[in-house]
Order: structure tokens, then sequence, then C-alpha cells
């Protein structure tokens, strides 16, 4: 009770501030520096326990401006594998922690591992610390930092986590850069046919109007389009705002939504060839993981289910799981799914066979992960033609319809 009592009185981490200071080294050579601590005395005190006699010691002004940068999954990987390495050096976690908070180019990063430090510090277990901010650590990563703890085995499980980590953000990274471009290219060559729509046409329209003639059916309807977007462009971007408003929302918190959209994009032609590979990769590496970690299979299923990026394998994963808790094989669960591919299962079957499931699903994680990169590359040629016809129907159909009336004056003289 009394444990219970003082671990809900347990003061949170101080802030921390900046601090420019100037002292002499065991030799008497000035040196300056910044150290990041929550007083002024504490750092002194530092500087005092690393040999440097301070001799001025003042807090940085802050900035007007809030210059924080959000915390990416890109700073978790590289934490990661720098906390990884660290401890593998030999260098004490808390030690490490401060040098990697301290060494960080972003702020809230700084923030968010000098305050696990602390808590670290206090005796808290790591595990327990990364589960204070689940925004950043997910259950995952919490579950393999805490079987290392309890085997003894920090410092490899850190290794695994950070491999984990690099190989998942290259793998979405891959697929971003597959699907940006495109949609970037895409919402570029709209916006430029609206402004075109709206300011050029109407000058074309003044003009064919001194001419007196019939116009051809194709740009008296790109002139009636024209005259409605000049005056009711502001209902388009309203409506176009309030559905991209309405399908965020409805996609962040409706499952039969994000189902239904996921089972789609997986149906998708060559993009769902990479999805579907993509989420394999994901199932495997992270499956691989956990279980090299020692968790047991039907725990570390629940996790995976989380990490594959799509509730369609995600569901797959969870009745996965309630299929190996009473007893039958992985193997014979992923062929009833109908999703995985027959040289999935065998590498895991045969993996069950030897003891060695871990090893079979990262080489069916590396393979994948080398399937989508190729599959990415393909679709970037595949869609270089697409987007040009696409901008050609655009621009091109805009200019045929204006310069129609144009021909048929001259045909006429």
């Amino acid at each position: 009770m009394a444990t219970a009592t003082a671990a809900k009185k347990a003061p949170k981490a101080e802030k921390a501030y900046v601090y420019s200071w100037e002292g002499a080294d065991r030799h008497g050579k000035r040196i300056k520096g910044e150290s990041r601590a929550a007083s002024l005395a504490l750092v002194r005190a530092d500087l005092r326990r690393q040999g440097i006699n301070p001799l001025k010691v003042k807090k940085k002004a802050t900035a007007i401006f809030n210059t924080k940068k959000k915390i990416t999954a890109g700073d978790i990987a590289v934490f990661s594998r720098q906390l990884s390495t660290m401890m593998e050096a030999g260098v004490p976690l808390v030690q490490a922690f401060d040098i990697v908070g301290r060494g960080h180019d972003n702020p809230s990063m700084q923030d968010l591992l000098l305050s696990i430090k602390a808590d670290v510090e206090g005796g808290t277990a790591l595990a327990e610390a990364l589960a204070k901010h689940p925004l950043y650590f997910d259950d995952l990563f919490c579950n393999l930092v805490r079987a290392g703890e309890a085997a003894g085995v920090l410092e490899a499980l850190l290794d695994k986590i950070a491999t984990y980590k690099e190989k998942t953000e290259s793998l979405k990274g891959k697929i971003k850069k597959a699907l940006f471009y495109p949609a970037a290219v895409i919402i570029v060559a709209f916006m430029v046919t609206a402004l075109i729509m709206i300011f050029v046409i109407p000058q074309f329209e003044s003009l064919f109007s001194s001419f007196g003639g019939d116009l051809p059916a194709f740009t008296k309807m790109v002139i009636a389009l024209s005259r409605w977007m000049t005056s009711y462009w502001w209902l388009l971007l309203g409506a176009i705002i309030i559905a991209v408003y309405s399908f965020s929302y409805t996609f962040k918190r409706s499952r039969k939504m994000r189902q239904f959209i996921d089972r789609a994009l997986l149906k998708t032609p060559i993009i769902g060839v990479i999805l579907n590979k993509a989420s394999i990769a994901r199932f495997s590496r992270t499956l691989a993981t956990m279980f090299a970690a020692g968790v047991p299979l039907v725990e570390a299923l629940e996790s995976v289910a989380g990490a594959t990026g799509n509730t369609i394998y995600s569901d797959a994963v969870m009745r996965m799981r309630e299929d190996v808790a009473t007893g039958q094989s992985l193997q014979l669960s992923m062929k009833q799914q109908q999703l995985f591919p027959h040289m999935v299962i065998q590498m895991v079957a045969i993996g069950e066979e030897s003891g060695a499931l871990d090893n079979m699903l990262t080489k069916v994680a590396d393979f994948f992960e080398e399937e989508v990169d190729n599959a990415v590359d393909a679709l970037s040629s595949l869609l270089e033609p697409f987007i040009m016809v696409i901008l050609g129907t655009l621009v091109g159909g805009l200019v045929v319809a204006m310069y129609l009336p144009i021909f048929k004056m001259a045909a006429v003289v």
C-alpha cells in the first residue's frame, strides 16, 4: 500500500533549460559549452563532476518563436540505434540517455529522452518509463524492452529493436515514395486547370463573343464549365475541404470504413501488390524480432497484429492468435487465412519443425522487402506515362477547346 502511494506521489520530471557556460579544465585551460538541466545549480554540479571549474554559467534566452520540431518515427529509429550502440559499448543506461538526449538536434526529442532518463534514475524500469509515452513507444517497443530487461540481454534486444525500426521506416519510405510523386503531380495539375478555367477561359469567351457565329459544342461545354467555376469556385473548394475532412474523420474513427478502404487498396492493380508484400514483410519482420526476443508466440501475435499496417492483415493475425492459443500450428492457421503466399507458409512450416522460426521469418522479411523495393521502381516507371496522359488530357483538352473556333474561322475565311 505504501509503495502504491509513493508511486502515485512520485514527482514529475523537471523541465530542462539550456545553459551556456565557461570554465577551466584540470589543466587550467579555458573551455565553453552548453548544457541542459533543470537549474543552474545542477549545471554547476554536473560540470564539477566532469572536472571542470565553472567560472560563468547563464541561462540562454528563450526564442520568441517555438523552434521545437515534431518527433517523427525516424527520430525514434535513430534513437534506438544510438542507444543500442551505447549499451553494446558498455556505457551505463542512464549515461547513454544523457549522451543521446543532450546531443539530439530536435529539442522535443531532447525533452523526451531526458524525461525518460529522469524516470530511470528514479528507479523506474526502462520499459515502464517508455510506456509513459505511448505516442512514441508502442506496445511492441515496450514489450521487447521488457523482455530484454527480464532476460538480462537488453543490449541484444535494443540492437534487434533498432534493426526492426530501421527496416520498418525504410519500407514505409519506399511506399510513400511510390505514392507521393504521382499524387502531388496530379493535384498540381488539377489546381492549374482550375486557375485556367477561372482566369484564362473568360478572356477567350469575351474574344469569341466579338466574333459572332456559332461556337463548337466542345468549346461551349468548356465555357459553361468555366462560368460555373467562376461563380461557384468557393462552393467547389468548400465541398473538397468538407469531403477531405469527413473522410479523414471517419477513417480514423470507423473500423468498418478502414476495413473497406484497406480491402479495396489490396485489390487495386499494381498498388495492391505492393501493399500486400509490404504487410507480409512487416508481419514477418515483427514476429521474427519478438520471437527471437523470447516473447511467447501467442503474446507476440497480439503485438504483430497492430504492426502489419492493414486492418485486413491485422484481423487475420488476431484470428491466427486465437487458433495458436488452442494448440493449432502457426503455418496451418496462416493457410486458413488465405492471405499469405504458399512460399511464406512453407518457410514458416520449416521454421516450426526445425526450431528456427525467427531465422525463417527474417529471411521472408528480407525477401519481401526487396520485392517491395523492386515493385516501387517498376511502379514509378509505369506511372510516368500515366501522369503524362492525365496532364495531356487536362491541359491539351482546354487548348483544343479554345483553338477550335479559331480554326473554324480560318476555314471560313
